[in-house]
């Protein structure tokens, strides 16, 4: 369980576990100049908008994100922004035109005191699944080597579990490092779990308390929804 100092940390807003993929699933993201221009547009967005990233992935074809917006009836034009603004890097670079992604962003409320970690993980492990890299911190372009190799990132606001891995930095790393390495074993469950975006994940009580607008979900009433 977290401890008190950190159990305020869990209550408040949404937190998102947000996806989005290229069009017919084709490579959009070619070299390191185009991973680390999308982490430029994100940390912008961030900047601007109030946009809590604990965890992301950049994949060749698409993206991941857990993030958290104190106000989630943004969520939609800010990811728009964020999506039109890479089309127009990549069209300008690459000298293409047409639809960069397969549609709308997908998007899954998550319940944050159970989920944040577990979610933070299934986002990390993408390469793993995908064969790109053995281990999750190997992989350059996610916020994997932050906390298991403790290499800065500023793109992330680091989630407040982290804290509960262990008293020293590196037996957090270590920690953290095991964890990811305890996801590789049941990948069909998890992969349930995680890939449905119709569903909000968390328990009953959760649940009631959010509401559907326009196809995205919301706390059932204006403030914060509690944990």
């Amino acid at each position: 369980m977290p401890s008190s100092a950190r159990k305020h940390q869990l209550e408040g807003n949404l937190v998102y576990h947000i996806m989005n993929r290229a069009n017919r699933r084709l490579e959009i993201f070619c070299e390191e100049e185009d991973y680390l221009s999308f982490k430029k547009i994100l940390s912008r967005y961030v900047t601007k908008n109030g946009l809590m990233i604990y965890h992301y992935c950049i994949m060749p074809n698409h993206y991941h994100l857990e993030a958290e917006l104190d106000s989630p009836d943004r969520l939609s034009s800010i990811m728009a922004g964020i999506d039109r603004s890479y089309t127009y890097y990549f069209h300008k670079k690459y000298e293409t035109s047409g639809y960069l992604w397969q549609g709308r962003f997908k998007s899954k409320s998550i319940q944050k005191n159970m989920y944040l970690l577990s979610c933070g993980r299934y986002i990390e492990t993408n390469p793993v699944r995908a064969h790109m890299v053995k281990l999750a911190s190997e992989y350059p372009y996610s916020s994997s080597k932050h906390y298991a190799s403790g290499i800065k990132d500023a793109l992330i606001i680091k989630n407040p579990l982290y804290e509960e891995f262990g008293s020293t930095e590196k037996e957090r790393q270590y920690n953290y490092r095991e964890f990811l390495a305890d996801h590789y074993d049941d990948q069909e469950k998890i992969n349930q779990v995680f890939s449905d975006y119709e569903q909000p994940l968390g328990d009953n009580a959760f649940k009631t308390k959010l509401c559907k607008k326009n196809g995205r979900l919301y706390p059932r009433r204006q403030g914060h929804v509690k944990r």
